[in-house]
């Protein structure tokens, strides 16, 4: 059987959008099918649509998505049709070299669904990283699939699909913060802010949000952070330094992308500290670093992909931990859309307006 769903679909590189009747297959053999009942609009889908990631359209946008499971294929024992599910974009293989040297949040063979959703005239369409959410139901590798609490509200659960969880695994795995750290967090949309909360959720005693506009470093303190830097006004790297005893912050989190802003997350460490890179850069960006000061200053630069998370691990704590309120999922919606509202959810993305617009698919 073969599902007609609306779904938006990027056709070329720099178009906007369209919504469209996609045809989405019943799951074979490793794959579920789920109804999809809410997704954000992340940076990754507008890098798809620009042709940032790779050129293989139509793409099928959307992956920050939770849902319920409607089928699952015949082999499949890991969910079951009715559960509430976060989708992920990293289904571990258990059999590549990490996977096997028991470091499967590096998993190098993640797994995708094997078949074709496609637009109405047969044409294969790309996934936006192999889960393709923007769609009233989608079709995926049933280790995409990570069941959490019911309870959740799926506007906010499924957040953790991407950049949230990128944000908190920055700070959480990739940086290790750890009781008493002081931590710097440069760049304030919901990465960063993000980042503002799996620090304090790993015990950090100071962070440092750095923005250059107020209303993100209003957002940041929101979300907990002990001190706010407007880099417009004064120098971050100096303003870090004399907010920790002139020492500098044991860990730095760049979540911009920025080649300027990484070089004042390295400066900003104390001797020793973590440096880590959350935000995404663009094929073109270099860095330029002393190399007396890479080696001087000692510590670590460390580039965190998808929060070193493992979402079978991770998204269940996490969803525990909002509905517990310790973890504000919730303060990460800046607006519900419908899946028309996508492309104009891009531009005030763009604009830095919104945290997270997020599609209530039939809402």
């Amino acid at each position: 059987m073969t599902h007609e769903v609306r779904a938006v679909v990027s056709a070329s590189k720099g178009a906007p959008v369209s919504l469209e009747t996609v045809s989405v297959p019943d799951p074979g053999p490793g794959e579920a099918l789920v109804k999809v009942q809410a997704c954000g609009v992340c940076h990754t889908d507008l890098h798809y649509r620009e042709g940032g990631i790779n050129d293989d359209f139509p793409f099928l946008l959307g992956h920050e998505a939770a849902g319920v499971v409607e089928a699952v294929g015949p082999d499949v024992t890991s969910v079951a049709p009715g559960d509430f599910v976060v989708l992920n974009w990293r289904a571990v293989c258990g059999n590549c070299r990490a996977c096997r040297r028991g470091r499967p949040w590096y998993c190098f063979s993640t797994h995708n669904a094997t078949q074709k959703m496609t637009r109405a005239d047969g044409t294969p369409l790309s996934p936006a990283l192999g889960i393709g959410a923007f769609a009233e139901k989608t079709l995926v590798a049933a280790g995409q699939c990570t069941p959490v609490d019911s309870r959740a509200r799926p506007e906010a659960a499924g957040l953790l699909g991407c950049g949230v969880m990128a944000g908190l695994g920055a700070a959480m795995y990739t940086g290790e913060v750890g009781s008493g750290d002081t931590v710097a967090v440069f760049g304030c949309g919901g990465v960063g802010c993000a980042a503002v909360a799996g620090s304090l959720l790993a015990g950090a005693s100071t962070v440092i949000a750095i923005d250059l506009d107020p209303k993100k470093l209003e957002l940041a303190a929101r979300f907990g952070a002990t001190h706010t830097v407007d880099a417009s006004q004064e120098d971050p790297v100096e303003k870090v330094r004399a907010l920790t005893g002139g020492n500098g912050a044991d860990v730095c989190i760049e979540a911009v992308g920025n080649p300027a802003v990484m070089e004042q997350a390295f400066f900003a460490r104390d001797l020793a500290g973590t440096l880590v890179q959350v935000g995404v850069p663009t094929p073109d960006m270099r860095i330029d670093l002393p190399m007396i000061e890479f080696f001087g200053r000692g510590g670590r630069l460390k580039p965190s992909w998808y929060g070193d998370c493992l979402p079978s691990r991770d998204f269940p704590l996490l969803i525990d931990l909002y509905l517990q309120g310790r973890l504000d999922l919730d303060g990460f919606v800046s607006e519900t859309i419908p899946l028309e509202g996508v492309e104009d959810a891009f531009s005030r993305m763009q604009r830095g307006e919104v945290l997270r617009s997020v599609v209530l698919v039939g809402g």
